[in-house]
């Protein structure tokens, strides 16, 4: 009975991804799990729920035998400004301000963990791992001036990715566990309305409106947990990159003839019991988004080179760069019942100035995090979780080169709310 239980949540997560999408630190999640999420992502020390996996495979030992399950409904508001100054040039932008639709996406997620003995337990994990979307109701490029390709609308991009994991975690002595967790991933993506990049393109057939494309691949995350007392906790992670076929469809559109893969990320931190009701939390976490060169490359050569083609090892990317991000995490025992938390994340800048021209598309600018949640214990098998994430806007003001130094800005804020329910047997 519960095997159908797990394949029927199974069906239903993998269904709903379709409309799956971050845009938070870069294109990461700002945390795994609905407890995770009140606490902007903390808890690499801290056995939490299910889907603590996603921040370190060492903590499932100690999250027990339970089955968790949740829904968040995520709205990112992306916007773009292009100042009226500049001399006409090939990528001029027209005037105005002008924001991105579809504001609001459900984003489920699912998790199980067995014990198997006082040393082992196993389990698995199904959530999204990142992306980003934008969706503008207007020709964005349609004022360049190229006559290869007048621009379509609407322009932009969809790109979300699911991750399955299988979490093992083993406790080498009462002060020690590890874990790791294969990691199997698919993504898919999509463009619109970049018809007048064709001529920088080295495979213009395979730049834009091609519908969605897909991919899979893998890798892995490992971690460590340590016990010092019983107030001090420590904990680390890190996740490999994860390896992804070609988007073949947009092999003329990103760098390495459609090479799209995650980078890796690194996760340690501390958890705190400063008494028996408040347990105080701070991670630290490094994202690696120069190790992949769609994501990495600088978004101007094309223009400032006249000589680097889109799709080609050095092609153009989005520019972003590495990214670090200090989470804080506050959680209270009120009484047997009832659980609050709260959290705030900082994130380093992720989209330089220089790079703001071609991140219309994907303008993940925010860099804080605002959160908070509580748990109820409905009975003593079932907890129900909740989650509020405000990420107040963020504007990255910047110049394109190519038209006489025409100004403009990229921005966006984001609101999440999650409800999980936890099930222990």
């Amino acid at each position: 009975m519960k095997l159908k239980i797990v394949a029927g949540v199974v069906g239903v997560v993998c269904a709903m991804q379709t409309s799956t999408l971050w845009a938070t630190n870069g294109y990461m999640a700002h945390g795994f799990g609905t407890k995770s999420k009140a606490l902007a992502g903390s808890g690499v020390a801290l056995p939490l729920e299910g889907l603590s996996a996603g921040t370190n495979p060492a903590l499932m030992l100690d999250v027990g035998n339970r089955l968790d399950a949740g829904l968040s409904i995520f709205s990112p508001r992306r916007s773009y400004t292009a100042d009226d100054n500049g001399s006409v040039g090939f990528a001029q932008i027209e005037a105005g301000m002008y924001k991105s639709d579809k504001d609001y996406f459900p984003i489920p997620y699912f998790a199980y963990n067995k014990v198997l003995n006082e040393y082992s337990s196993i389990g698995v994990a199904i959530s999204g791992n990142g992306g980003m979307n934008t969706e503008y109701p207007t020709a964005v490029y349609a004022a360049f001036n190229n006559p290869y390709g007048q621009a379509s609308s609407p322009t932009g991009v969809d790109f979300a990715q699911l991750f399955m994991g299988i979490p093992y975690a083993y406790r080498v002595n009462a002060q020690n566990t590890v874990g790791v967790m294969p990691i199997v991933a698919m993504q898919w993506f999509k463009a619109y309305g970049l018809e007048p990049f064709a001529p920088f393109s080295s495979a213009p057939e395979a730049l834009t409106n091609n519908g969605h494309d897909y991919s899979y691949g893998g890798g892995f995350r490992i971690g460590w947990l340590g016990t010092l007392n019983e107030q001090w906790s420590l904990g680390a992670s890190y996740q490999s990159r994860l390896y992804m076929t070609a988007l073949d469809d947009y092999k003329g559109l990103f760098a390495e003839q459609g090479d799209f893969d995650t980078p890796s990320t690194f996760t340690i931190g501390t958890a705190f019991k400063a008494t028996p009701e408040i347990t105080l939390l701070l991670d630290w976490q490094r994202i690696n988004y120069s190790e992949v060169a769609t994501v990495g490359n600088a978004s101007d050569l094309i223009f400032m080179a006249g000589e680097t083609l889109l799709g080609t090892d050095d092609g153009l990317g989005f520019g972003w760069k590495d990214t670090d991000v200090i989470k804080f995490g506050v959680q209270w025992v009120y009484n047997p019942q009832w659980t609050l938390r709260a959290g705030y994340s900082h994130a380093s800048e992720v989209i330089p100035a220089t790079q703001a021209l071609f991140n219309i598309l994907a303008p993940a600018t925010v860099r804080k995090h605002v959160t908070a949640g509580f748990s109820y214990q409905w009975d003593k098998n079932m907890e129900i979780n909740m989650a509020f994430m405000y990420a107040p806007e963020e504007k990255v003001n910047g110049t394109n080169p190519n038209t006489g130094e025409q100004t403009g800005s990229i921005q966006l804020h984001e609101y999440e709310v999650e409800m999980g329910v936890s099930w222990r047997f």
